[in-house]
């Protein structure tokens, strides 16, 4: 099945680190979200690593995201995709970056998961030149239990890349 994006990406000018991801999942497009399936532990991960609560709200997570000076979006504008299945995907087109990285402070971008790590070193990189730092997908198909310190551990870097 071809899908398309539908979500805006989230960035503010002050903006320093910005995280993608591949599309947005079968959940995440159906509520309008990123990271939306209630098993994904992206927010929860970004909750420990941070020490806060974010809230379970669309509003709520921006507002962390602008107080952290996160920027969220995805590397894929289109594909063909079975469900929500990354290693599903073929003939990608990616989403245009630039934009965001022409209005913001981003220096460091992070993809989550090995498929928008590929598909950003292939796509984007040659555009932004800016390297991506790889992080473990946060999705329920790829987390076993107990993944939850190593996720903390990895997701950390975001935090010392905002210190910097």
């Amino acid at each position: 099945m071809i899908v398309e994006h539908t979500i805006k990406p989230v960035y503010f000018k002050n903006s320093k680190v910005l995280i993608l991801g591949s599309i947005p999942s079968v959940k995440s497009r159906e509520l309008g979200f990123y990271y939306a399936h209630p098993q994904n532990r992206f927010w929860k991960t970004l909750e420990s690593v941070f020490n806060e609560k974010i809230g379970e709200t669309k509003t709520e997570k921006i507002k962390f995201l602008k107080k952290y000076k996160i920027a969220l979006f995805d590397v894929i504008k289109s594909c063909e995709i079975n469900s929500s299945s990354d290693s599903s995907i073929k003939n990608a087109v990616p989403n245009d970056i630039s934009a965001i990285l022409n209005q913001t402070d981003i220096k460091t971008i992070f993809t989550t998961g090995k498929k928008s790590y590929e598909l950003y070193m292939k796509y984007c990189y040659p555009d932004t030149k800016i390297e991506a730092i790889y992080l473990p997908s946060t999705s329920p198909a790829n987390c076993p239990k107990g993944i939850e310190e190593k996720l903390k551990e990895a997701y950390s870097q975001i935090k010392y890349k905002l210190e910097e």
